[in-house]
């Protein structure tokens, strides 16, 4: 523990890293979610998109966002068309989070916008924007933590932790996530 202090950290006088117009919007936006936008019925997604896009999203009218979806900022979201946010995902957009087209988050999932710099003794936020490409689906319960990037076609297994970049049309799992194999599409069987 040599030139460190034992409890150096002192956060009592540290200022909200957010400006008084972000509280106030994440105010307003807040009760909103709370109210109106839980109570549309789940199959109105364009409505919730409408709703969003008053807020700063960028989200295309196809996207589809459940009720009981949590989203923090939305002027700080993207999601093109047939994206899904699925109940009880959090989407913690402290930074940008783009979600591609026909990507499915699927519930319990955390899409974590920022860090701590946990040795700075202010311990001052570090946002950084998440990156899902198209044709992709995280799976149950996932962790996907600030600044990565998940390429177009990946599937991350449930309950898996992203931590760093993932490569494109891969099955990746675990805590670190890593790529266990790749992910071919074949034809349906109809």
């Amino acid at each position: 523990m040599e030139g460190r202090t034992v409890n150096a950290v002192d956060i009592s006088n540290k200022p909200s890293p957010h400006s008084r117009k972000n509280m106030l919007g994440r105010a307003l936006w807040g009760i909103t979610q709370a109210t109106i936008f839980r109570m549309i019925p789940r199959p109105m997604h364009s409505l919730r998109a409408r709703i969003l896009r008053l807020f700063g999203a960028r989200v295309s009218l196809r996207a589809r966002v459940c009720p009981r979806a949590r989203i923090w900022a939305p002027w700080n979201l993207t999601m093109d068309d047939y994206a899904t946010l699925a109940d009880d995902v959090d989407c913690y957009c402290v930074a940008p989070v783009r979600i591609g087209a026909h990507t499915t988050v699927s519930q319990y999932t955390y899409l974590c916008g920022a860090t701590h710099d946990f040795e700075d003794r202010t311990f001052p936020l570090r946002p950084a924007p998440i990156t899902i490409g198209h044709h992709c689906w995280i799976a149950a319960g996932c962790f996907i933590g600030p600044g990565v990037t998940i390429g177009d076609g990946t599937v991350v297994g449930a309950r898996s932790s992203v931590f760093r970049d993932l490569p494109e049309w891969k099955v990746c799992m675990g805590t670190p996530a890593k790529p266990v194999r790749d992910r071919i599409i074949r034809e349906s069987q109809v």
